[in-house]
Protein backbone atom coordinates (compact mmCIF):
# COMPACT_ATOMS: atom_id res chain seq x y z
CA UNK A 1 0.00 0.00 0.00
CA UNK A 2 1.20 3.43 -1.13
CA UNK A 3 1.92 6.67 1.46
CA UNK A 4 -0.75 8.04 -0.55
CA UNK A 5 -3.38 5.33 -0.28
CA UNK A 6 -2.52 4.75 3.41
CA UNK A 7 -2.94 8.61 4.34
CA UNK A 8 -6.16 9.56 3.10
CA UNK A 9 -9.62 7.58 2.19
CA UNK A 10 -9.88 10.09 -0.72
CA UNK A 11 -10.10 8.80 -4.33
CA UNK A 12 -7.51 9.95 -7.12
CA UNK A 13 -9.03 11.66 -10.46
CA UNK A 14 -11.52 9.04 -12.28
CA UNK A 15 -10.94 8.97 -16.52
CA UNK A 16 -14.26 10.49 -17.40
CA UNK A 17 -14.36 12.88 -14.53
CA UNK A 18 -14.57 16.44 -15.11
CA UNK A 19 -11.33 18.77 -13.81
CA UNK A 20 -13.83 20.61 -11.60
CA UNK A 21 -16.35 17.90 -10.28
CA UNK A 22 -12.88 16.46 -9.26
CA UNK A 23 -11.54 19.73 -7.70
CA UNK A 24 -14.52 20.20 -6.33
CA UNK A 25 -14.57 16.67 -4.63
CA UNK A 26 -11.18 17.06 -3.26
CA UNK A 27 -12.23 19.69 -1.00
CA UNK A 28 -14.33 16.73 0.86
CA UNK A 29 -11.95 14.10 0.98
CA UNK A 30 -11.50 12.91 4.56
CA UNK A 31 -8.38 11.17 6.13
CA UNK A 32 -8.98 7.40 7.26
CA UNK A 33 -9.02 6.55 10.89
CA UNK A 34 -6.66 3.53 10.21
CA UNK A 35 -3.91 6.80 9.11
CA UNK A 36 -4.61 8.25 12.46
CA UNK A 37 -3.64 5.24 14.54
CA UNK A 38 -0.21 5.01 12.37
CA UNK A 39 0.35 8.51 12.80
CA UNK A 40 -0.55 8.02 16.17
CA UNK A 41 2.14 5.41 16.69
CA UNK A 42 5.27 6.43 14.58
CA UNK A 43 4.82 10.55 16.12
CA UNK A 44 8.15 11.87 16.95
CA UNK A 45 6.44 13.76 20.16
CA UNK A 46 7.17 13.09 23.85
CA UNK A 47 4.86 11.18 25.98
CA UNK A 48 4.63 12.17 29.25
CA UNK A 49 1.35 13.15 30.22
CA UNK A 50 -1.26 11.50 32.43
CA UNK A 51 -4.50 12.11 33.42
CA UNK A 52 -3.49 13.87 36.03
CA UNK A 53 -1.90 16.24 34.02
CA UNK A 54 -4.79 16.62 31.32
CA UNK A 55 -7.46 17.60 34.44
CA UNK A 56 -4.74 19.80 35.10
CA UNK A 57 -4.25 21.19 31.55
CA UNK A 58 -7.95 21.80 31.26
CA UNK A 59 -8.33 23.50 34.65
CA UNK A 60 -5.54 26.16 33.30
CA UNK A 61 -7.58 26.56 30.35
CA UNK A 62 -10.66 27.01 31.71
CA UNK A 63 -10.24 28.81 34.99
CA UNK A 64 -9.14 32.84 34.29
CA UNK A 65 -10.70 36.02 33.02
CA UNK A 66 -14.12 34.42 33.38
CA UNK A 67 -13.83 33.66 37.33
CA UNK A 68 -12.38 36.78 37.81
CA UNK A 69 -15.20 39.49 35.82
CA UNK A 70 -17.85 37.87 34.06
CA UNK A 71 -19.44 36.19 36.99
CA UNK A 72 -19.69 39.69 39.05
CA UNK A 73 -20.41 41.31 35.38
CA UNK A 74 -23.82 39.18 34.52
CA UNK A 75 -24.71 38.98 38.20
CA UNK A 76 -25.28 42.82 38.17
CA UNK A 77 -26.50 43.20 34.89
CA UNK A 78 -28.55 40.34 33.87
CA UNK A 79 -29.20 37.49 36.60
CA UNK A 80 -28.87 39.07 40.21
CA UNK A 81 -28.31 35.94 42.53
CA UNK A 82 -29.81 33.52 39.88
CA UNK A 83 -26.53 33.80 38.03
CA UNK A 84 -25.85 30.35 39.74
CA UNK A 85 -28.48 28.93 37.48
CA UNK A 86 -27.21 30.99 34.67
CA UNK A 87 -23.72 29.17 35.39
CA UNK A 88 -25.10 25.43 35.70
CA UNK A 89 -27.15 26.28 32.15
CA UNK A 90 -23.68 27.11 30.66
CA UNK A 91 -22.10 24.32 32.30
CA UNK A 92 -24.21 21.88 30.84
CA UNK A 93 -24.43 23.39 27.39
CA UNK A 94 -20.94 23.27 27.09
CA UNK A 95 -20.87 19.12 28.50
CA UNK A 96 -22.50 18.55 25.47
CA UNK A 97 -19.15 19.42 23.55
CA UNK A 98 -16.83 17.97 25.94
CA UNK A 99 -18.75 14.34 25.68
CA UNK A 100 -18.45 15.12 22.14
CA UNK A 101 -14.51 16.00 22.19
CA UNK A 102 -14.40 13.12 24.46
CA UNK A 103 -15.66 10.46 21.69
CA UNK A 104 -13.76 11.65 19.26
CA UNK A 105 -10.43 11.67 21.18
CA UNK A 106 -10.69 8.41 22.18
CA UNK A 107 -11.37 7.35 18.42
CA UNK A 108 -8.38 9.57 16.62
CA UNK A 109 -5.96 10.38 19.52
CA UNK A 110 -3.41 12.36 17.30
CA UNK A 111 -2.66 16.27 17.96
CA UNK A 112 -4.66 19.07 16.25
CA UNK A 113 -8.32 18.83 18.14
CA UNK A 114 -11.29 20.09 16.65
CA UNK A 115 -9.21 20.25 12.99
CA UNK A 116 -8.44 16.52 13.04
CA UNK A 117 -11.60 15.53 14.05
CA UNK A 118 -13.22 17.70 11.17
CA UNK A 119 -10.74 16.08 8.72
CA UNK A 120 -11.75 12.72 9.85
CA UNK A 121 -15.74 13.69 9.10
CA UNK A 122 -16.41 16.37 6.93
CA UNK A 123 -13.28 17.01 4.61
CA UNK A 124 -10.15 19.21 4.15
CA UNK A 125 -11.78 22.09 3.32
CA UNK A 126 -13.84 22.31 6.62
CA UNK A 127 -10.64 21.09 8.42
CA UNK A 128 -8.82 23.74 7.05
CA UNK A 129 -11.40 26.21 8.46
CA UNK A 130 -11.06 25.26 11.95
CA UNK A 131 -7.71 24.79 11.53
CA UNK A 132 -7.79 28.45 10.81
CA UNK A 133 -9.84 29.52 13.39
CA UNK A 134 -7.97 27.71 16.04
CA UNK A 135 -5.05 29.64 15.19
CA UNK A 136 -6.36 33.00 15.61
CA UNK A 137 -8.65 31.64 19.08
CA UNK A 138 -5.60 30.63 20.60
CA UNK A 139 -3.26 33.41 19.64
CA UNK A 140 -5.68 36.15 20.35
CA UNK A 141 -6.60 33.96 23.70
CA UNK A 142 -2.76 34.14 24.71
CA UNK A 143 -2.35 37.86 23.67
CA UNK A 144 -5.66 38.71 25.66
CA UNK A 145 -4.90 37.36 28.83
CA UNK A 146 -1.49 38.19 29.02
CA UNK A 147 -2.76 42.06 28.41
CA UNK A 148 -4.68 41.08 31.40
CA UNK A 149 -1.62 39.99 33.55
CA UNK A 150 -0.26 42.62 33.25
CA UNK A 151 -2.75 44.53 34.50
CA UNK A 152 -3.17 42.35 38.24
CA UNK A 153 0.41 42.35 38.01
CA UNK A 154 0.46 46.16 38.57
CA UNK A 155 -1.92 46.08 41.07
CA UNK A 156 -0.13 43.43 43.13
CA UNK A 157 2.39 45.99 43.84
CA UNK A 158 -0.02 48.42 44.39
CA UNK A 159 -0.58 46.77 47.76
CA UNK A 160 3.34 47.46 48.61
CA UNK A 161 3.53 50.86 47.32
CA UNK A 162 5.33 50.15 44.69
CA UNK A 163 4.44 51.96 41.74
CA UNK A 164 5.12 51.07 37.84
CA UNK A 165 4.98 53.87 35.33
CA UNK A 166 2.32 53.09 33.06
CA UNK A 167 4.67 54.28 29.73
CA UNK A 168 6.16 50.62 29.59
CA UNK A 169 3.06 48.68 31.35
CA UNK A 170 0.00 49.47 28.84
CA UNK A 171 -0.19 49.39 25.01
CA UNK A 172 1.37 52.56 22.97
CA UNK A 173 -2.45 52.52 21.03
CA UNK A 174 -5.55 52.32 21.58
CA UNK A 175 -9.15 51.33 19.16
CA UNK A 176 -11.34 54.50 18.81
CA UNK A 177 -14.68 52.77 18.26
CA UNK A 178 -16.03 56.26 16.65
CA UNK A 179 -13.64 56.46 13.86
CA UNK A 180 -12.53 52.62 13.67
CA UNK A 181 -9.05 53.55 13.57
CA UNK A 182 -5.99 53.06 16.29
CA UNK A 183 -4.63 55.96 17.55
CA UNK A 184 -1.29 56.78 19.87
CA UNK A 185 -1.35 57.02 23.65
CA UNK A 186 0.74 59.53 24.38
CA UNK A 187 3.59 58.69 27.00
CA UNK A 188 3.19 54.93 26.28
CA UNK A 189 5.73 52.99 24.47
CA UNK A 190 5.23 48.99 25.24
CA UNK A 191 3.44 46.20 27.60
CA UNK A 192 7.06 45.23 28.71
CA UNK A 193 5.14 42.54 31.95
CA UNK A 194 2.96 40.94 29.05
CA UNK A 195 5.52 41.17 26.45
CA UNK A 196 8.24 39.66 28.59
CA UNK A 197 5.86 37.12 29.89
CA UNK A 198 5.03 35.38 27.02
CA UNK A 199 8.23 35.17 25.92
CA UNK A 200 9.14 32.98 28.93
CA UNK A 201 6.30 30.55 28.57
CA UNK A 202 7.58 30.40 25.21
CA UNK A 203 11.07 29.26 26.20
CA UNK A 204 9.54 27.02 28.92
CA UNK A 205 7.47 25.09 26.40
CA UNK A 206 9.90 24.90 23.64
CA UNK A 207 12.72 23.23 26.97
CA UNK A 208 9.56 20.38 27.10
CA UNK A 209 5.69 19.14 27.41
CA UNK A 210 6.88 17.47 30.45
CA UNK A 211 8.59 20.73 32.19
CA UNK A 212 5.43 22.94 31.16
CA UNK A 213 2.81 20.53 32.51
CA UNK A 214 4.96 20.44 36.18
CA UNK A 215 4.75 24.15 36.13
CA UNK A 216 1.05 24.55 35.00
CA UNK A 217 0.60 21.49 37.98
CA UNK A 218 1.93 24.07 40.48
CA UNK A 219 0.46 27.46 39.13
CA UNK A 220 -3.21 25.55 38.96
CA UNK A 221 -2.81 24.40 42.23
CA UNK A 222 -2.06 27.82 43.60
CA UNK A 223 -4.98 29.00 41.89
CA UNK A 224 -7.51 26.39 43.11
CA UNK A 225 -5.98 26.98 46.30
CA UNK A 226 -6.75 30.75 46.34
CA UNK A 227 -10.30 30.07 44.79
CA UNK A 228 -11.53 27.85 47.19
CA UNK A 229 -9.80 30.35 50.00
CA UNK A 230 -11.99 32.94 48.46
CA UNK A 231 -15.01 30.56 48.86
CA UNK A 232 -14.54 29.19 52.72
CA UNK A 233 -13.67 32.79 54.02
CA UNK A 234 -16.16 34.29 51.97
CA UNK A 235 -19.27 32.16 53.16
CA UNK A 236 -18.81 33.44 57.01
CA UNK A 237 -19.33 36.70 55.31
CA UNK A 238 -22.70 35.80 53.54
CA UNK A 239 -25.81 38.24 54.32
CA UNK A 240 -28.91 36.36 53.24
CA UNK A 241 -30.66 39.02 52.71
CA UNK A 242 -28.86 39.68 49.66
CA UNK A 243 -30.79 36.50 47.97
CA UNK A 244 -33.58 38.14 48.12
CA UNK A 245 -34.75 38.29 45.45
CA UNK A 246 -33.29 35.37 43.91
CA UNK A 247 -34.28 35.93 40.70
CA UNK A 248 -35.23 39.75 40.34
CA UNK A 249 -37.98 40.72 38.48
CA UNK A 250 -37.82 41.66 34.62
CA UNK A 251 -37.01 45.40 33.99
CA UNK A 252 -38.81 44.93 30.53
CA UNK A 253 -36.07 43.90 28.00
CA UNK A 254 -35.08 40.42 27.25
CA UNK A 255 -31.71 40.58 28.89
CA UNK A 256 -32.47 42.08 31.98
CA UNK A 257 -33.30 40.24 34.78
CA UNK A 258 -36.04 37.05 35.24
CA UNK A 259 -36.12 34.15 34.03
CA UNK A 260 -34.91 35.67 30.31
CA UNK A 261 -32.08 37.62 32.26
CA UNK A 262 -30.88 33.94 33.26
CA UNK A 263 -30.91 33.08 29.69
CA UNK A 264 -29.03 35.76 28.66
CA UNK A 265 -26.30 35.49 31.36
CA UNK A 266 -26.22 31.91 30.42
CA UNK A 267 -25.18 32.86 26.68
CA UNK A 268 -22.40 35.71 28.65
CA UNK A 269 -20.66 33.22 30.56
CA UNK A 270 -20.55 30.27 28.53
CA UNK A 271 -17.24 31.62 27.44
CA UNK A 272 -16.10 31.17 30.79
CA UNK A 273 -15.96 27.94 30.06
CA UNK A 274 -13.23 27.68 27.16
CA UNK A 275 -9.97 26.03 27.31
CA UNK A 276 -10.90 22.44 27.90
CA UNK A 277 -10.60 21.91 24.36
CA UNK A 278 -6.65 22.89 24.35
CA UNK A 279 -6.57 19.05 26.43
CA UNK A 280 -7.02 17.41 22.66
CA UNK A 281 -4.39 18.88 21.23
CA UNK A 282 -1.46 17.42 23.74
CA UNK A 283 -3.11 13.54 22.38
CA UNK A 284 0.31 12.87 20.66
CA UNK A 285 2.09 13.31 24.29
CA UNK A 286 -0.45 11.69 26.28
CA UNK A 287 0.09 8.24 27.67
CA UNK A 288 -3.20 5.91 27.19
CA UNK A 289 -5.01 8.46 25.12
CA UNK A 290 -8.27 6.88 24.45
CA UNK A 291 -8.49 6.33 28.85
CA UNK A 292 -6.68 9.38 29.87
CA UNK A 293 -7.90 12.30 26.99
CA UNK A 294 -11.69 11.68 28.26
CA UNK A 295 -11.00 11.65 31.66
CA UNK A 296 -9.52 15.13 31.33
CA UNK A 297 -11.94 16.78 29.34
CA UNK A 298 -14.81 15.66 31.67
CA UNK A 299 -13.30 16.31 34.86
CA UNK A 300 -11.30 19.07 34.20
CA UNK A 301 -14.89 20.72 33.20
CA UNK A 302 -16.83 19.00 36.11
CA UNK A 303 -14.70 20.80 38.76
CA UNK A 304 -14.70 24.13 36.93
CA UNK A 305 -18.51 24.07 36.93
CA UNK A 306 -18.68 23.29 41.29
CA UNK A 307 -16.30 26.29 41.71
CA UNK A 308 -17.81 28.78 39.13
CA UNK A 309 -21.36 28.31 41.05
CA UNK A 310 -19.26 28.14 44.64
CA UNK A 311 -17.84 31.65 43.73
CA UNK A 312 -21.17 33.02 42.66
CA UNK A 313 -22.73 31.85 45.57
CA UNK A 314 -20.45 33.71 47.46
CA UNK A 315 -20.03 37.29 45.55
CA UNK A 316 -23.95 37.05 45.41
CA UNK A 317 -24.55 36.46 49.60
CA UNK A 318 -21.68 39.25 50.22
CA UNK A 319 -22.42 41.80 48.37
CA UNK A 320 -26.23 43.35 46.73
CA UNK A 321 -26.16 42.16 43.40
CA UNK A 322 -25.90 45.56 41.51
CA UNK A 323 -22.56 46.51 43.18
CA UNK A 324 -21.03 43.61 41.36
CA UNK A 325 -20.73 45.54 38.05
CA UNK A 326 -16.91 46.37 38.41
CA UNK A 327 -14.09 44.76 36.11
CA UNK A 328 -12.86 43.27 39.46
CA UNK A 329 -16.04 41.42 41.43
CA UNK A 330 -13.76 39.54 43.31
CA UNK A 331 -12.19 42.67 44.49
CA UNK A 332 -15.42 44.47 45.84
CA UNK A 333 -16.48 41.34 47.28
CA UNK A 334 -13.23 41.24 49.54
CA UNK A 335 -13.16 44.69 50.34
CA UNK A 336 -17.01 44.94 51.34
CA UNK A 337 -15.42 42.01 53.92
CA UNK A 338 -12.85 44.27 55.04
CA UNK A 339 -10.06 41.47 55.17
CA UNK A 340 -6.77 43.01 53.58
CA UNK A 341 -4.98 39.96 53.74
CA UNK A 342 -7.10 37.91 51.21
CA UNK A 343 -6.99 40.91 48.53
CA UNK A 344 -2.70 40.27 48.55
CA UNK A 345 -3.82 36.31 47.97
CA UNK A 346 -6.64 36.88 45.57
CA UNK A 347 -4.85 39.19 43.40
CA UNK A 348 -1.53 36.83 43.44
CA UNK A 349 -3.62 33.61 42.89
CA UNK A 350 -5.20 35.52 39.71
CA UNK A 351 -1.50 36.02 38.69
CA UNK A 352 -0.84 32.58 38.80
CA UNK A 353 -3.99 31.42 37.17
CA UNK A 354 -3.77 34.02 34.32
CA UNK A 355 0.14 32.22 33.85
CA UNK A 356 -1.27 29.03 33.58
CA UNK A 357 -4.43 30.16 30.90
CA UNK A 358 -1.40 31.73 28.77
CA UNK A 359 0.89 28.77 28.89
CA UNK A 360 -2.14 26.37 27.92
CA UNK A 361 -3.28 28.80 24.51
CA UNK A 362 0.74 29.20 23.87
CA UNK A 363 0.64 25.37 24.08
CA UNK A 364 -2.22 24.09 21.19
CA UNK A 365 -1.86 26.79 18.59
CA UNK A 366 1.81 25.43 17.70
CA UNK A 367 0.40 21.69 17.94
CA UNK A 368 -2.56 22.83 15.36
CA UNK A 369 0.16 24.25 13.57
CA UNK A 370 2.07 20.64 13.46
CA UNK A 371 -0.85 18.58 12.77
CA UNK A 372 -1.73 21.02 9.83
CA UNK A 373 2.00 20.65 8.54
CA UNK A 374 1.71 16.75 8.91
CA UNK A 375 -0.88 16.84 6.81
CA UNK A 376 1.03 19.10 4.00
CA UNK A 377 -1.59 21.82 4.18
CA UNK A 378 0.48 24.32 6.16
CA UNK A 379 4.69 24.78 5.42
CA UNK A 380 6.40 21.97 6.95
CA UNK A 381 9.77 23.36 7.81
CA UNK A 382 8.36 25.86 9.79
CA UNK A 383 5.67 23.63 11.61
CA UNK A 384 6.40 20.36 11.58
CA UNK A 385 10.25 20.09 12.69
CA UNK A 386 10.69 18.38 16.24
CA UNK A 387 13.28 19.65 18.53
CA UNK A 388 15.75 16.51 18.29
CA UNK A 389 16.50 16.79 22.41
CA UNK A 390 13.27 18.77 23.73
CA UNK A 391 10.75 16.53 21.29
CA UNK A 392 8.90 19.74 21.08
CA UNK A 393 7.66 21.43 17.92
CA UNK A 394 9.91 24.36 18.93
CA UNK A 395 9.90 26.38 15.29
CA UNK A 396 6.11 27.30 15.85
CA UNK A 397 6.33 27.55 19.18
CA UNK A 398 8.87 30.27 19.25
CA UNK A 399 7.32 31.76 15.94
CA UNK A 400 3.89 31.92 18.10
CA UNK A 401 5.39 33.12 21.01
CA UNK A 402 7.05 36.04 19.50
CA UNK A 403 3.56 37.22 17.56
CA UNK A 404 1.92 36.94 20.76
CA UNK A 405 4.25 38.54 22.60
CA UNK A 406 4.27 41.49 19.87
CA UNK A 407 0.25 41.86 19.98
CA UNK A 408 0.25 41.83 23.82
CA UNK A 409 3.15 44.49 24.19
CA UNK A 410 1.59 47.16 21.33
CA UNK A 411 -2.41 46.29 20.45
CA UNK A 412 -5.51 46.59 22.41
CA UNK A 413 -6.74 43.48 22.43
CA UNK A 414 -10.29 44.05 24.14
CA UNK A 415 -12.15 44.30 20.58
CA UNK A 416 -9.81 41.26 19.05
CA UNK A 417 -11.12 39.26 22.00
CA UNK A 418 -13.79 38.44 20.91
CA UNK A 419 -13.48 36.60 18.44
CA UNK A 420 -11.91 34.16 20.75
CA UNK A 421 -15.73 33.01 21.85
CA UNK A 422 -16.49 32.93 18.27
CA UNK A 423 -14.14 31.20 17.23
CA UNK A 424 -14.26 28.43 19.95
CA UNK A 425 -18.24 28.20 19.34
CA UNK A 426 -17.49 27.59 15.41
CA UNK A 427 -15.06 24.78 16.25
CA UNK A 428 -17.67 23.39 19.21
CA UNK A 429 -20.35 23.50 16.78
CA UNK A 430 -18.29 21.22 14.09
CA UNK A 431 -17.39 18.74 16.35
CA UNK A 432 -20.52 18.17 17.10
CA UNK A 433 -21.25 17.55 13.97
CA UNK A 434 -18.36 15.11 13.54
CA UNK A 435 -19.67 12.67 15.97
CA UNK A 436 -22.81 12.71 14.13
CA UNK A 437 -20.90 11.95 11.04
CA UNK A 438 -18.55 9.29 12.36
CA UNK A 439 -21.51 7.23 13.58
CA UNK A 440 -23.15 7.28 10.55
CA UNK A 441 -19.70 6.34 8.11
CA UNK A 442 -17.81 4.17 10.72
CA UNK A 443 -20.34 2.40 13.08
CA UNK A 444 -18.32 -0.41 14.11
CA UNK A 445 -14.99 1.66 14.68
CA UNK A 446 -13.73 0.89 18.09
CA UNK A 447 -14.44 3.71 20.60
CA UNK A 448 -12.80 3.92 24.25
CA UNK A 449 -15.86 6.65 25.13
CA UNK A 450 -19.30 7.08 23.64
CA UNK A 451 -21.52 10.04 23.64
CA UNK A 452 -23.94 8.52 26.05
CA UNK A 453 -28.32 9.12 24.77
CA UNK A 454 -27.72 7.64 21.22
CA UNK A 455 -25.44 9.28 18.29
CA UNK A 456 -27.33 12.01 17.86
CA UNK A 457 -29.46 13.75 20.76
CA UNK A 458 -26.58 15.35 22.88
CA UNK A 459 -24.90 16.77 19.75
CA UNK A 460 -27.86 17.78 17.82
CA UNK A 461 -28.48 19.88 20.96
CA UNK A 462 -24.78 21.28 21.43
CA UNK A 463 -24.65 22.02 17.94
CA UNK A 464 -28.06 23.97 18.23
CA UNK A 465 -26.68 25.57 21.49
CA UNK A 466 -23.05 26.33 19.49
CA UNK A 467 -25.41 28.24 16.48
CA UNK A 468 -27.50 30.02 19.46
CA UNK A 469 -24.77 31.84 20.93
CA UNK A 470 -22.83 32.19 17.77
CA UNK A 471 -25.56 34.12 16.52
CA UNK A 472 -25.95 36.42 19.54
CA UNK A 473 -22.30 38.07 19.06
CA UNK A 474 -21.59 40.97 18.06
CA UNK A 475 -21.88 41.85 14.19
CA UNK A 476 -18.47 43.19 14.23
CA UNK A 477 -16.84 39.84 15.68
CA UNK A 478 -18.62 38.36 12.86
CA UNK A 479 -17.15 40.66 10.67
CA UNK A 480 -13.54 39.96 11.27
CA UNK A 481 -13.86 36.43 12.02
CA UNK A 482 -15.17 36.23 8.25
CA UNK A 483 -11.84 38.76 7.00
CA UNK A 484 -9.34 36.40 9.67
CA UNK A 485 -11.10 33.24 7.41
CA UNK A 486 -10.87 35.06 3.83
CA UNK A 487 -7.29 35.36 4.16
CA UNK A 488 -6.50 31.66 5.30
CA UNK A 489 -9.17 30.60 2.85
CA UNK A 490 -6.58 32.70 0.09
CA UNK A 491 -3.38 30.49 1.50
CA UNK A 492 -5.54 27.62 1.14
CA UNK A 493 -6.03 28.10 -2.75
CA UNK A 494 -2.19 28.83 -3.54
CA UNK A 495 -0.45 26.80 -0.75
CA UNK A 496 -2.70 24.23 0.97
CA UNK A 497 -4.31 22.89 -1.97
CA UNK A 498 -1.43 21.98 -4.13
CA UNK A 499 0.24 20.70 -1.31
CA UNK A 500 -2.15 18.74 0.48
CA UNK A 501 -0.73 14.78 1.25
CA UNK A 502 -4.70 13.75 1.20
CA UNK A 503 -5.17 14.97 -2.31
CA UNK A 504 -1.72 14.98 -4.26
CA UNK A 505 0.18 11.55 -3.97
CA UNK A 506 3.50 12.84 -4.40
CA UNK A 507 3.22 14.74 -1.78
CA UNK A 508 3.26 12.33 1.08
CA UNK A 509 7.27 11.15 -0.51
CA UNK A 510 8.11 15.36 -0.50
CA UNK A 511 6.81 15.67 2.90
CA UNK A 512 8.53 12.70 4.62
CA UNK A 513 11.93 13.78 3.29
CA UNK A 514 11.47 17.43 4.70
CA UNK A 515 10.95 15.62 7.75
CA UNK A 516 13.37 13.36 7.96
Amino acid sequence: MSGYEFFTSGAPKQAEEPKWKYNLRKLFTTKSLDSFEIEKETSDLKRTLNAFDLIMIGLGGIIGTGILIITGQAAATKAGPAVVISFIISGVAASFAALCYSELSSMIPVAGSAYTYVYATLGELAAWIIGWDLILEYTVGASTIAVGWSGYFVHFFDHFGIKFSPSWTSAPLVFDQYTGYLERVPGAYINLPAFLLIIFITGLLVLGIRESATVNNIVVSLKVFVILLFVIVGSTKINPKNYDPFIPPNEGTFSKFGVTGILSASSVVFFAYIGFDSISTTAQETKNPQRNLPIGIIVSLILCTILYVAVCVVLTGVVPYPELNDPAPVTVAINAMGIGWLGVIVDFGALAGLISGILVFLLGQPRIFYSMAKDGLFFPTIASKIHPKFKTPYISTVITGMICAIMSSLLPIGVLAELTSVGTLLAFFLVNVGVMVLRITAPNAPRKFKVPGGPFVIPIIGALLDLLLLFTASTASLIRLLVWMSIGLIIYIFYGRSHSIANNSNQYMKNKELNG
